[in-house]
């Protein structure tokens, strides 16, 4: 093993790639201009609107599918002035489900079927238990890349590039058809709580569209439209989505 390669700085790496390991659901939009009081106050309100008829719903469908996880959903508004739009979830140190808004991202949305297909989106991901199989993934790129940089006596500063690149390539290994399948459940969730899925789905035409990118994140809109439409074609047929 080379000087300064050592299993000390595989993991830590590696830590360091998973402490990010968060799921974006959409590109983010440009960044609104600064809305008005009053108009973030009406924003505010239909999000918290929102938020109280799809908290029970995901949590129900999350014990229907999922019942080894925990289904308590905590939602978060992030109102910190500049902050662009997003939306992500993550766990507490207790397994339970945590799903954050920005404030402009909520903004930017124009529909209530728009905010609870995200929110649907955001669960589905705690729900099919994307989070650990994505660190999974991370953890043995890194540790592919940490013999292969000590098998090519790679220095310290090489070895971390080499690491962090396996790391990277192992987290989206399974990234895009996780989207899909969020957005699919995250449909079920919508529909389930009585919004309009497809009127939700209509995001996806307005948001930048990532393409067929190398290793991106993300599917193209196009087709993540296409999941949502099928999604909610099966619920109509009563076939299980």
């Amino acid at each position: 093993m080379p000087s300064g390669f050592t299993p000390r700085l595989v993991a830590a790496v590696l830590a360091l790639m998973l402490s990010g390991c968060t799921l974006t659901p959409v590109a983010p939009l440009a960044p609104a201009p600064e809305s008005s009081r009053p108009a973030a106050t009406v924003a505010r309100a239909q999000f918290d609107a929102v938020v109280r008829r799809m908290q029970p719903v995901a949590t129900q469908i999350c014990r229907e599918r999922s019942p080894h996880l925990r289904c308590e959903f905590t939602v978060i508004l992030d109102d910190r002035p500049g902050q662009p739009p997003n939306a992500f979830h993550t766990r507490d140190r207790d397994g339970r489900p945590i799903i954050a808004f920005t404030e402009s991202l909520i903004r930017d949305l124009q529909s209530p079927d728009e905010i609870a297909l995200i929110f649907g989106h955001e669960a589905a991901h705690h729900i099919a238990d994307h989070l650990p199989r994505i660190q999974r993934e991370a953890q043995t790129g890194a540790l592919l890349g940490g013999v292969a940089a000590a098998l090519l006596g790679a220095d310290q500063m090489t070895a971390r590039q080499i690491i962090n690149a396996s790391a990277t390539v192992g987290a989206r290994r399974y990234a895009r058809p996780f989207e899909l399948e969020a957005d699919r459940i995250g449909a079920l969730i919508a529909a389930r709580a009585g919004y309009d899925p497809l009127a939700g789905a209509q995001i996806f035409r307005r948001i930048p569209d990532p393409g067929n990118q190398f290793l991106g994140t993300h599917p193209p809109n196009a087709e993540r439209l296409r999941e949502v439409e099928q999604a909610v074609a099966r619920m109509r047929a009563g076939q299980p989505v």
